[in-house]
């Protein structure tokens, strides 16, 4: 089954906001067996939703398409399919009305004749209840193609596809069952690991797809399989993943997003029951963000100091001014005072501290843009390490904060 998702509306292509809908029916979708084929987005324009919807009908078997069906005029989405389908009639339903009257009387908000277009829809349309918003959301079948109209709110969207359309897919459409399992690595590029793991890749079943998806400092890899019986394709892949293992053990942290180094990092400092602290110039506290993001990591994780100037080097972890002076505050030197000022004040096992030039200046020191220095000071170890991760800015940060905690990491193990 293939499925193509549309989303309606000129606020989408002119970057006013993302589209978040789109991830999360390609998700859900995915969870019953029905592959997204193709994602599109257009504007608010009858003949431009017209065309979308001629052409998904002849590529997939569901088309999804979110917004536009809000009562103002610059919602046509209802109007469009309607024609699309050969349907004037409108039927109006009154439980509709009955629930965005229940709705606006919560809020104190008087309903209005203009919020009436909302409960009537095409007479080919089979109703979908929303029951968070005023815009019910819409199905048709026609030629052996589903058509879905949901509306663009996502929380309306989200119970929308949850509680309405999945099961209806699933009752029409005998699906196969599709499964993904990602593996997490960090310290190697894609190049690398694909030449690492190249004669497994040209090994595998035709029904198992192996997708390499590289970010800053670690790359996902993930494995998809797809068939009719669920048993054999999870043992399929964990033999799969088993092999991967085998080849590049050092660099895995384990599997799917719960495998983040951060993740890892924090339950090896909760088993050891050690703390941490971090002292952040140029990365501004995304590494702090990085190890707070995880549940629990109160347990472990101590505070930050985010010192952006030579000053508040100075004043609040006590880094030398002749330091400053002699080597710069890009400098080994400073990454380690800055590591030890964190470590004392806060009484923690580890402390990392990194400065550097992201960019796109150097702010009045002799090194390049691109170059960091990262110092981790333990209990009875200082640790530090130059890097060059070039430009752009954005990726000299992520860089940073993805090698700190890979230093990190081994430095615990």
């Amino acid at each position: 089954m293939k499925a193509e998702i549309i989303t309606i509306g000129d606020e989408i292509l002119i970057g006013q906001i993302v589209d978040t809908n789109s991830q999360f029916i390609g998700q859900e979708l995915n969870k019953i067996g029905v592959s997204v084929y193709q994602i599109t987005s257009i504007q608010d324009d009858e003949q431009h939703i017209l065309n979308a919807l001629k052409e998904a009908q002849e590529r997939v078997d569901i088309v999804i398409l979110t917004g536009g069906l809000g009562p103002t005029k610059d919602d046509i989405t209802k109007k469009t399919i309607a024609k699309f389908f050969n349907d004037d009639k409108f039927i109006e339903y009154p439980e509709v009305i009955a629930h965005i009257k229940e709705l606006f009387q919560k809020v104190n908000h008087p309903f209005k004749e203009i919020q009436r277009y909302q409960a009537q829809l095409p007479s080919k349309a089979t109703l979908l209840k929303n029951n968070f918003g005023t815009a019910p959301g819409m199905w048709f079948y026609e030629n052996e193609t589903v058509f879905v109209s949901l509306p663009g709110v996502p929380y309306e969207m989200k119970g929308l596809i949850i509680n309405e359309v999945l099961p209806r897919i699933q009752q029409q459409f005998k699906l196969p069952f599709i499964m993904h399992k990602t593996i997490m690595t960090y310290g190697q590029g894609e190049s690398t690991i694909a030449e690492r793991i190249e004669d497994f890749e040209n090994n595998l079943p035709p029904y198992i797809k192996l997708a390499y998806l590289p970010s800053f400092g670690r790359v996902r890899l993930r494995l998809s399989a797809k068939g009719a019986n669920k048993e054999i394709l999870e043992r399929e892949l964990n033999e799969k993943i088993e092999a991967i293992y085998q080849l590049i053990p050092e660099i895995i942290t384990g599997i799917d997003d719960d495998a983040s180094l951060e993740k890892r990092v924090g339950e090896l400092l909760r088993e050891k029951k050690q703390t941490i602290c971090t002292a952040e110039s140029l990365t501004g506290g995304k590494i702090a963000a990085s190890l707070v993001s995880v549940a629990g990591s109160s347990a472990y994780y101590k505070g930050s100091f985010v010192t952006y100037s030579a000053e508040t080097k100075i004043n609040l972890l006590g880094v030398s001014k002749n330091t400053i002076e002699n080597y710069s505050v890009v400098s080994k030197e400073v990454a380690i005072e800055m590591a030890k000022g964190a470590k004392e004040r806060l009484q923690t096992n580890y402390s990392i501290a990194v400065t550097g030039n992201a960019g796109p200046t150097t702010d009045h020191n002799d090194k390049s843009v691109g170059v960091v220095f990262i110092a981790l000071v333990t209990d009875n170890k200082v640790v530090v390490e130059e890097f060059n991760f070039g430009q752009p800015r954005e990726k000299v940060i992520n860089r940073t904060v993805s090698k700190s905690l890979e230093i990190l990491q081994k430095e615990i193990l």
